[in-house]
């Protein structure tokens, strides 16, 4: 397969599902130069597997995974994959659907080393669960937090008290000194 520097979904979609005929992918529109497909989730780690190692494809690098609510609106989640081929100079968007009741995905952090801190951001922030995750601990909200904030029915006043720290508390004066302090160190 002959892939340019901007790939054809219609193109890669047909390389894909000559190596693996049976997975569920369709092409995505576009409004940008980046090629969009979307993938089954149980096929997703096929998929990853055959676009890091087939040679015409080689996207070796996840740049970024992320994850959208459109809440009320099922499937609920989709999860957004941006990976780059440095050897082919191309970049692809991988989207995968998930049920708002549930959902769950199996983990590509062992294709993509990348993932696995922005996998458990993801589950940190959307509640979307990576099945086979080798660290599956809440990375930016505390581990006694309750619920997921990103999510679009997430309560937007909370009445939480913090229970894993408390504030930090200074004086007036160490205030000042801690000022005095960082202006001098940036000069």
């Amino acid at each position: 397969m002959n892939v340019p520097n901007v790939p054809d979904p219609t193109a890669l979609l047909a390389a894909l599902q000559q190596d693996l005929p049976g997975a569920a992918l369709e092409a995505a529109p576009s409004i940008d130069l980046q090629a969009t497909i979307y993938v089954s989730p149980g096929d997703l780690p096929a998929v990853a597997l055959l676009l890091r190692d087939r040679p015409d494809l080689r996207y070796v690098f996840l740049a970024e995974l992320t994850a959208v609510d459109f809440h009320p609106r099922e499937p609920r989640f989709e999860l957004v994959y941006l990976l780059v081929s440095l050897e082919h100079r191309q970049r692809l968007r991988l989207k995968v659907r998930l049920p708002g009741d549930g959902p769950h995905v199996r983990t590509v952090s062992g294709v993509w080393p990348a993932a696995n801190w922005l996998e458990r951001e993801v589950w940190d922030l959307f509640g979307i669960v990576f099945d086979g995750h080798p660290d599956p601990r809440r990375l930016l909200m505390p581990e006694d937090w309750e619920g997921f904030p990103l999510r679009k029915d997430y309560p937007v006043q909370i009445q939480m008290t913090p229970l894993s720290g408390q504030a930090l508390q200074v004086t007036e004066e160490e205030f000042r000194d801690n000022l005095r302090r960082d202006r001098l160190t940036r000069g």
